[in-house]
């Protein structure tokens, strides 16, 4: 799968909150989501381990500011559990992130209302296609949410959650 996606500081979730309700986007609940990031030598590797989501997943990305896409494999496993064990012993934990996280959904677009422990407030916004050659449209998508969410430039966030979350564990 193949996904393009903004993350940004936001603090005003209610009007997110209401633009996506007024478009009619479908609710998928309230996750309360712990991603344990393993130590790899390429891309990056963590379970997710969620009340509405859980898997193992697989991704890489740059860390630049804006919309940028991204290649991913997820596995789901039936016991989470046994699988967190064994990666921790072999790989060794970088970072965990818990959050709160409200789940939304207009066609392809998956819009993610985010509380970080340690980080705060952000909104993502993913589109996604296993065609490659949609990557510009789904783009434009994407920018078109920006501009109706207000949005502004600084507010966009360049690093995932993790690589924030070490950021600020190395300042302290």
């Amino acid at each position: 799968m193949i996904d393009v996606e903004i993350k940004a500081k936001c603090e005003n979730h209610d009007f997110i909150r209401s633009t996506l309700q007024g478009k009619g986007a479908y609710f998928k609940g309230v996750d309360y989501q712990t991603d344990v990031y393993f130590q790899t030598t390429n891309g990056r590797l963590k379970l997710r381990k969620g009340n509405i989501e859980g898997a193992l997943v697989y991704y890489e990305r740059e860390n630049i500011k804006g919309i940028k896409p991204s290649n991913f494999s997820l596995y789901n496993s039936k016991e989470p559990e046994i699988l967190e064990t064994i990666l921790r012993s072999s790989l060794g934990v970088l970072v965990e992130v818990v959050k709160q996280r409200e789940m939304y959904y207009i066609d392809n677009v998956k819009f993610n209302i985010d509380i970080v422990e340690g980080l705060g407030k952000f909104i993502e916004i993913e589109a996604m296609t296993e065609n490659p050659d949609d990557i510009e449209n789904l783009t434009k998508v994407v920018e078109n949410y920006l501009k109706e969410f207000n949005i502004s430039e600084e507010d966009i966030q360049s690093l995932s959650y993790s690589d924030l979350l070490l950021n600020k564990k190395s300042r302290e």
